[in-house]
């Protein structure tokens, strides 16, 4: 398998995890954004209860999830419309 065991740390907790290869970086990755926003949501707020810090990152990632997610189906929307005229026009040329 291409399974591998890593160990990630989260407000100054570690989590064992077992990742797919392929994903490591990205796992990895996760973890240092959340420590830099927990970081500077301490820095910002003077928040010294990793709760309300992992609380408030939790929803900062949801919030950018959703705007993502809006952003992809006006992309979406788009391509379909744009998908359509194309075929549209190709059948208008072969009649």
């Amino acid at each position: 398998m291409d399974d591998l065991s890593i160990k990630i740390k989260i407000a100054d907790r570690e989590y064992p995890m077992k990742v797919k290869l392929t994903d490591e970086e990205r796992v990895r990755l996760a973890s240092k954004i959340i420590n830099e926003k927990l970081k500077t949501y301490r820095e910002q707020f003077g928040i010294d209860d990793k709760q309300d810090l992992l609380a408030m990152v939790a929803f900062d990632c949801l919030v950018d999830k959703m705007a993502a997610e809006e952003t992809y189906q006006v992309i979406d929307q788009t391509v379909f419309e744009k998908v359509s005229q194309i075929n549209h026009l190709v059948s208008q040329s072969i009649l």
